[in-house]
């Protein structure tokens, strides 16, 4: 592989939009194709998700697009739309959304949007919070003889809660945006086979100053969100590897 300095830069081009993973955070986890079409954009419409660090000072003209809990803003017709019209006004857009685009980020519905109104689109990858989340808090979602698989489901309060995977103990289980629902799928869980020791761990605002992580049962957990606070955005990770924990790396913030 050549060195990055020699390779073709890759530019915003006009009248195409650009939808661009930020990662979960913190602004030096942006893949190196995705800084360098922010830089290039003449608008970015990003996600309420992604750290103000990524877009303050861009030249660029900046759009707040996020959803946020109880006020969804434009909604999803809204954005559709917002990035049709701004393509069509032959501006470059990049479209950052949290985490990876296509990993329950609605990436996918705004490309087929936008392809349906004949927009040109890219799509740049980001590290998803379901994956960079339990690694920043040493927790890895396999591991030898612990967990050789991993499932990633969203428990979004605006949506019906999925059908929850029966317990596998080789099988780590991630759940995003499930704060506001965790009444719902605690008791799925137990529906489901998961044993009422089974370790979990609840891992918030991973990469950003203000990010912890707590690690609990899952029948002791409810009762110890008395004295800790679990807060947006917050991901959740069920099985034997978190008893890693304590002995792995961990990097929150």
């Amino acid at each position: 592989m050549p060195p990055i300095a020699t390779t073709p830069q890759r530019t915003a081009q006009r009248g195409t939009v650009y939808l661009v993973g930020a990662g979960p955070g913190a602004a030096d986890l942006l893949t190196i194709r995705a800084l360098r079409l922010l830089q290039t954009a003449d608008v970015v419409v990003h996600d309420s998700l992604v750290s103000p660090d990524v877009y303050a000072d861009l030249p660029a003209r900046c759009i707040d697009a996020g959803k946020r809990s109880g006020n969804h803003g434009l909604g999803q017709a809204g954005i559709n739309r917002l990035l049709i019209d701004l393509a069509q006004q032959q501006n470059a857009v990049v479209r950052l959304k949290g985490g990876d685009p296509y990993v329950l980020g609605r990436g996918s519905e705004e490309a087929l949007a936008l392809a349906a109104a004949g927009v040109p689109c890219e799509v740049v990858p980001g590290v998803s919070s379901a994956l960079a989340a339990p690694l920043f808090a040493g927790i890895p979602l396999t591991h030898r003889g612990l967990a050789d698989s991993f499932c990633v489901v969203s428990a979004h309060p605006a949506e019906q809660l999925p059908a929850l995977p029966p317990f596998d103990p080789r099988r780590t289980l991630v759940i995003l945006m499930g704060v506001h629902t965790l009444p719902r799928w605690l008791p799925e869980l137990r529906e489901q086979g998961y044993p009422g020791d089974l370790a979990i761990a609840f891992v918030m605002h991973a990469s950003w100053p203000q990010a912890r992580a707590w690690q609990s049962t899952l029948e002791r957990c409810e009762a110890d969100l008395a004295t800790h606070l679990l807060t947006s955005p917050a991901v959740a990770v069920i099985g034997h590897v978190v008893t890693l924990r304590n002995r792995l790396p961990q990097d929150l913030a």
